[in-house]
């Protein structure tokens, strides 16, 4: 009866202390802090609001995202400065931007996101010269998120439409 009541009191010992440790050693430098989905979301969909929404391409650092940042495109851009420089395209290249996260949903470090953007192409894109043409385009984007920031991403679009909302590609 007495190893029953020893374990029984290490026991509630344990379930006391683990929540105090527990939030105490997320603290400590060097402790790898696994974010959850509902704050990977959170953060994500923030980020890309200010950069998009807002044009705030001061949000790409090393706050929000890791310094060896992937964004597979072809070829794939890798690092903060060079994916800003990408995403200035969009930034620059359109006016009256609306992007829209429609829905978003994750599991563990990977989120899903199915997005819209709509802008007048007035500026240089890419090196296409403005065409004034309205778009609104539908894609959705894989991320893999490390230690609450954005790690790497994958867009999925029409690209065709696209072209051809721009007017570089005769209709449907």
């Amino acid at each position: 009866m007495k190893q029953v009541l020893n374990f029984g009191a290490a026991a509630v010992v344990a379930i006391v202390a683990l929540p105090i440790l527990s939030c105490s050693s997320a603290n400590k430098p060097g402790t790898i802090v696994i974010d959850s989905v509902d704050a990977n979301i959170k953060m994500y969909s923030h980020v890309w609001d200010e950069i998009v929404n807002h044009g705030k391409l001061d949000m790409f650092n090393d706050s929000n995202f890791t310094t060896n940042v992937v964004m597979h495109v072809n070829p794939d851009i890798v690092g903060i400065d060079s994916v800003r420089a990408y995403y200035a395209n969009y930034i620059t290249g359109f006016s009256d931007i609306t992007f829209t996260i429609k829905d978003v949903f994750g599991q563990g470090n990977k989120l899903v996101k199915h997005w819209n953007f709509k802008g007048k192409h007035t500026g240089d894109f890419f090196g296409i010269a403005p065409t004034g043409k309205v778009i609104d385009i539908d894609g959705v984007t894989l991320v893999r998120m490390q230690n609450g920031k954005i790690a790497e991403e994958r867009d999925f679009l029409d690209n065709l439409d696209f072209m051809t909302q721009l007017g570089l590609m005769p209709p449907k």
